[in-house]
């Protein structure tokens, strides 16, 4: 006969004390683990949501701030500046439904057209005795980089008559040297000033309408200020020389002496001369101006704002990202869409430059007329 035994709280007790003592406190051991580590990823990611959104607004700033996307650049320096030393075509997306108003574009050209002038054309050998007179010779300007303000209106009709290769050249240059100087000058003032208008929080009535001016002069649609930064730039002294050399035959060309015109540029309306020996279908004619000024600055007006030189533009914006020269022999590399030769006209600009020493005039200073201009020397 089998004694059965009571079961009582004693015997219960010894039995949980005995046999689940030891897991009972794994169990609250696990149970206390799991709960702090829910704690301390519940922590941190609060702390990191929190930090995120306290730096938020600065990121957005610096983003405004430092990536500024512009129509006719993108911030690419390194890869488009070995593309610019290489002379290879630049990455460029054209602008949506770009049209200038030639109006605008030139009204500051052919106003020249009706002011009152006396001009008198003289002839080689009254300039020659001018520039002798003032100590004016090209030999110095290599030397000393300064350059004296004689500016003539017209070229001497005797230029196609001078027999001396030196000679012609020579007296070409130093008429034109102190035109292109002067037009680079004023450029250089109108972009001292733009940056001036950039680094202000709040600007005049007279400086957003010097602003508006200038957006309609370098044909910029949308007000974009970074395009105008590109457009208002300077063309590089020798490469001027060069075209202006190029496309009158060092000032002997009928362009030249009858229409003012340096560097051929053309018209399909309005006064122009007809090229000789054109069709009689020929819709274009050259470009012609009262004075040689005007052709200069028509000249740089058309490099900074037509569509066919945006490649120039834009490797002339990553010479001055990357604090380089303005170089002429890199430069001249894009502008092959300047004339129906193409890559040969560059080859005739370079070499023009080269056999000539043009580059030692890049860095010609302009003696200065005002107080205004002595700040450019």
């Amino acid at each position: 006969m089998i004694k059965k035994k009571i079961l009582t709280k004693e015997i219960i007790y010894k039995f949980f004390n005995r046999k689940g003592s030891t897991n009972l406190k794994k169990n609250q051991i696990k149970f206390f683990n799991k709960n702090f580590k829910n704690l301390y990823y519940t922590s941190f990611s609060s702390f990191f949501i929190i930090l995120f959104f306290y730096f938020l607004p600065s990121i957005i700033d610096f983003q405004k701030n430092t990536m500024l996307t512009s129509v006719e650049i993108e911030n690419k320096s390194k890869t488009n500046l070995e593309k610019v030393l290489k002379g290879q075509p630049l990455d460029i997306n054209p602008d949506a439904g770009e049209v200038l108003n030639l109006k605008n574009l030139y009204e500051d050209v052919f106003k020249f057209d009706h002011l009152p002038t006396d001009t008198v054309r003289l002839n080689a050998s009254t300039i020659e005795q001018l520039f002798k007179d003032t100590d004016y010779n090209l030999k110095d300007v290599r030397k000393t980089k300064l350059v004296k303000p004689i500016t003539l209106s017209l070229l001497p009709e005797e230029m196609k008559m001078i027999e001396s290769s030196k000679r012609k050249k020579n007296l070409f240059i130093k008429i034109i040297l102190p035109l292109i100087l002067e037009e680079n000058n004023r450029i250089k003032l109108d972009r001292r000033k733009l940056f001036a208008i950039l680094n202000k929080n709040k600007n005049t009535n007279s400086e957003k309408n010097w602003l508006n001016l200038k957006f309609k002069q370098y044909g910029v649609s949308n007000n974009d200020l970074s395009t105008l930064k590109i457009r208002m730039d300077e063309i590089p002294v020798s490469l001027a020389i060069a075209q202006a050399a190029k496309e009158t035959g060092w000032g002997t060309s009928r362009f030249a002496l009858e229409g003012n015109a340096l560097f051929g540029q053309w018209t399909w309306s309005g006064e122009g001369i007809k090229p000789a020996g054109a069709d009689d279908d020929t819709t274009h004619k050259v470009m012609k101006f009262k004075i040689l000024k005007s052709s200069v600055r028509a000249y740089q007006r058309n490099l900074n704002t037509h569509s066919s030189y945006k490649d120039f533009r834009l490797a002339r914006a990553e010479l001055r990202d990357n604090k380089m020269k303005l170089d002429s022999l890199i430069l001249s590399n894009y502008l092959n869409k300047y004339a129906e030769t193409g890559n040969e006209y560059v080859k005739i600009l370079k070499k023009i430059i080269k056999q000539n020493n043009l580059i030692e005039f890049d860095d010609a200073k302009l003696l200065p007329s005002s107080k205004k201009l002595k700040s450019l020397i």
